[in-house]
């Protein structure tokens, strides 16, 4: 089974800005192609897992039941294109809770890893920050950056760690895993 895991915002759904949070379903909105990228990469025999900090449930910004309810309809809008999340993990810890899931910890992966019994190694970790590209090599993952959310490629000679592969956006990640793996 081919496993990958997706971060969420700016990767699936429009980036809300530094320091801003996905607060409700109306500010929810589904970054061009993305769903059609999780149904190509579903119709393709992988399997995917989102991992994402939202540390604004944490902060008392947003609630866990709002949260869940953005994940519900997530989850039913993408099923409805063919794409399917196999669970998706959340970190709702503020930063100074100094847990194990926060990214840049590998810990949500690591929990998906134990859970689903698969090879972190052969796995991989889209996402749009730097911080994600962290992740994935805490993890053991391969890691791919996309610069549809928070980074540019203009900052790349700033950047702590270097990715294994960059791409514009999912659905271009998507298709080259699929051509690739």
């Amino acid at each position: 089974m081919k496993n990958i895991f997706l971060d969420r915002d700016g990767v699936i759904n429009k980036y809300p800005g530094d320091g801003l949070y996905v607060t409700s379903l109306r500010k929810f909105r589904f970054l061009p192609g993305a769903k059609k990228a999780i149904a190509l990469l579903s119709e393709n025999g992988f399997r995917i897992f989102v991992a994402s900090n939202q540390a604004g449930v944490g902060k008392g910004t947003y609630s866990q039941k709002t949260l869940d309810a953005i994940t519900t309809k997530m989850l039913e809008d993408i099923e409805q294109v063919g794409g399917k999340i196999e669970k998706v993990y959340y970190c709702t810890h503020r930063k100074e809770a100094g847990c194990a899931c926060r990214k840049p910890k590998s810990g949500l992966l690591k929990q998906a890893a134990r859970e689903f019994k698969f090879d972190l190694k052969k796995s991989y970790f889209i996402g749009d920050t730097i911080r994600d590209v962290l992740t994935a090599h805490a993890a053991g993952a391969k890691s791919i950056l996309i610069f549809s959310g928070k980074e540019k490629l203009a900052n790349q000679k700033n950047w702590e760690a270097k990715p294994d592969y960059v791409f514009k956006d999912l659905l271009a990640a998507a298709k080259f895993l699929i051509k690739e793996i």
